[in-house]
């Protein structure tokens, strides 16, 4: 019999939900789950435990909770326990927790302490074994990562400030206090928006944050506010509409929401709502092949999480294309963790049905790096990377246009123009030319391989420097 503490990361929103017990007490906890739960129904089986307690650290804007969806599957036995500091309130059935609250797991006791500044309700959770007065751990949620904070501007512009300070204050009156052999368990890892450049290790120490976050070594706030504001990402789209639906409490299924599959005709007369987004999940030279005209190709991998939460619209109908019809729970479980439920089908027998019962097929032109590179003066390269990667260098001549930015700036292209896509490795350059081919745009190709491709082949690049 023994302590068990397991992080869970959940790729593509790069999430790390924690599993808690002590098997001689027979209990368990989990912080911050996210919403495809099964994960932690088989760890208490596992283990021989019952989930007794479900912890969130704040309210979350970047997945959907998975916390009523958890202690909906534990019939009963779990409650769910939500910070009250900073005045917060939650639509659903909670525990409230505040600053000093205390909870036993046997071997292991958690501690709550409010560290605001990345929301105003923020808690973290100190470890200690159930004799120590010492902290060995702390869950720190989202407001610090390894090598970075949690970012204090998601509330908007008139609570910015406000949060700045909190955050500062957290960090010099709570995180640089403890101990330097105090082990952090953050609730993001690298490739996360909520904060800037995030670390790409599961855990870390006070001790190396000390030295090593740059956010940590500085002492006034005025400096701190100005690293803080110079390094923030862009905010997704879909961070305010998570944040408002975790706090009402999303929808609970029981089950991976189900979906059904769809004829060739059926299918059809789904999409004859305007509002229906198609969502192919296929590779990228799959897609440009050939498709349905109007798709958005979001490629099966983790990331895919993250973009449909940019790109679609969490109430938006949903149909879906897959490379093979087993994908569909897995593709099912991405996008509910940004918060799509809506779905209105998959089609069965994916595209090879379609294209055998005769169907209209629209293609995406592929165009390798030396081809763009041999009849440059024929294409406009569009370079739909983040900032920072543009910063680093790109295709000469490239106009530049962030991902997350497309459709609130499609308007600034020419329609005319020959426009080459462009990536790091060609999986945003296809979401970005399905999105240009759904709005009208007929002469757009995409490039596999994009800016990788293009410097291993030793192409010319255009550097710059930041402003």
């Amino acid at each position: 019999m023994a302590l068990r503490f397991e992080p869970i990361l959940a790729e593509g929103i790069a999430q790390v939900s924690y599993f808690l017990c002590d098997e001689s007490a027979g209990c368990a906890a989990v912080i911050d789950p996210r919403p495809d739960a099964d994960i932690y129904l088989l760890k208490a089986q596992q283990y021989g435990v019952t989930i007794t307690h479900i912890f969130e650290t704040h309210i979350h804007a970047d997945f959907m909770s998975g916390a009523r969806e958890l202690a909906s599957r534990c019939n009963g036995s779990a409650k769910i326990f939500v910070s009250v500091e900073g005045d917060a309130t939650y639509d659903f059935a909670h525990e409230s927790v505040r600053e000093g609250d205390k909870f036993e797991f046997g071997q292991v006791k958690l501690r709550a302490k409010h560290t605001p500044g990345h929301t105003p309700e923020h808690l973290s959770y100190l470890l200690y074994e159930s004799h120590e007065e010492d902290p060995w751990g702390i869950l720190t949620g989202d407001s610090l990562f390894i090598d970075s904070l949690g970012r204090p501007d998601l509330l908007g512009d008139e609570k910015t400030e406000e949060l700045t300070k909190a955050l500062f204050n957290t960090m010099r009156e709570v995180f640089c206090q403890l101990s330097d052999k105090v082990i952090v368990y953050p609730c993001h890892a690298a490739g996360s928006a909520c904060g800037p450049d995030i670390g790409d290790r599961m855990h870390t120490t006070i001790g190396y944050e000390k030295k090593h976050n740059p956010f940590m070594q500085i002492e006034t706030f005025n400096e701190f506010k100005k690293a803080i504001q110079d390094s923030a990402p862009p905010v997704p789209t879909h961070y305010p509409k998570m944040k408002n639906l975790n706090a009402k409490g999303p929808e609970t299924f029981g089950h991976t929401p189900q979906v059904r599959s769809l004829s060739v005709k059926e299918f059809e007369e789904e999409m004859k709502n305007t509002d229906t987004i198609i969502i192919d999940t296929r590779d990228m030279l799959a897609f440009g092949g050939g498709h349905i005209e109007g798709a958005i190709n979001i490629g099966q991998r983790p990331i895919l999480s993250v973009w449909a939460g940019w790109l679609i619209d969490t109430n938006a109908p949903i149909l879906l294309i897959l490379h093979e019809d087993k994908d569909l729970e897995r593709v099912v479980k991405l996008l509910w963790r940004t918060g799509h439920t809506n779905f209105k089908g998959y089609l069965a027998g994916n595209m090879r049905n379609w294209q055998e019962s005769g169907k209209p097929i629209k293609k995406l032109p592929q165009l390798s790096v030396h081809e763009l590179s041999e009849n440059k003066e024929q294409y406009q390269p569009l370079d739909v990377r983040k900032n920072k990667e543009w910063q680093n260098g790109n295709i000469p001549d490239a106009t530049h246009i962030f991902l997350g930015e497309l459709s609130d700036k499609i308007n600034t292209l020419d329609k005319e123009q020959n426009l080459a896509v462009y990536c790091a490795s060609g999986y945003r350059a296809s979401i970005a030319a399905s999105i240009l081919q759904k709005n009208g745009f007929q002469n757009v190709n995409s490039i596999p391989g994009s800016f990788k491709a293009w410097k291993a082949a030793g192409l010319p690049i255009e550097n710059r420097t930041e402003n």
